[in-house]
């Protein structure tokens, strides 16, 4: 019986509750070979979710990576994401735009370094408190997010071409409540 997307046998660790063996989700051979690269036909049927969302992410990051390369332009999905948070709120601290992206302090301090060198992020001191620095999207920043929307939206409009039109509420509840479920889940841990 599968609870939350993972099997209790999953839960209770390689030998299921009747001794018999479990398919292990590691590297090599056997059903779940295919999460970790292994030619196949795909995922197995009853596939948890959690392996399910985990390969369904690692793809997406590809193709949206490869998104950005067939628009022809030199910017990294990261680097697109935190001016997407920047240009919804201009002018915030890192740690404000970190949280927002759900990404570590670090992670960002080396990817907002990557847009000041391209030009795309500017840092000024906060006006009340020169010790603060604050994040501001440029024109050629805004104008890199506009061209990959609209060199991209054929691609994302292609991907999801395959979804029925009746399936897609459904679809669109689960997503809306999976990302509140997993950012409740980070702020729970970060303590905020």
């Amino acid at each position: 019986m599968k609870t939350g997307g993972v099997s209790k046998a999953e839960v209770a660790g390689p030998d299921g509750p009747d001794g018999a063996e479990v398919a292990k989700c590691g590297p090599g051979p056997g059903p779940a070979g295919w999460f970790w690269g292994d030619p196949s036909d795909g995922p197995p049927a009853d596939a948890p979710l959690h392996v399910l969302l985990l390969a369904a992410s690692r793809i997406m990051g590809a193709f949206y990576a490869g998104t950005l390369a067939q628009a022809g332009l030199r910017i990294s999905p990261a680097g697109l994401g935190v001016l997407r948070v920047l240009l919804a709120g201009n002018g915030l601290k890192s740690s404000d735009v970190a949280a927002r992206g759900l990404s570590s302090p670090g992670t960002l301090t080396s990817v907002v370094n990557t847009l000041v060198r391209g030009g795309y992020v500017e840092r000024r001191s906060d006006a009340g408190d020169r010790r603060v620095v604050r994040l501001f999207v440029t024109d050629k920043g805004r104008q890199i997010v506009e061209d990959y929307y609209a060199l991209a939206a054929p691609h994302w409009r292609d991907a999801f071409d395959f979804v029925d039109p009746a399936d897609e509420s459904v679809i669109r509840k689960f997503f809306v409540d999976m990302i509140g479920q997993f950012s409740g889940l980070i702020r729970k841990e970060r303590g905020t």
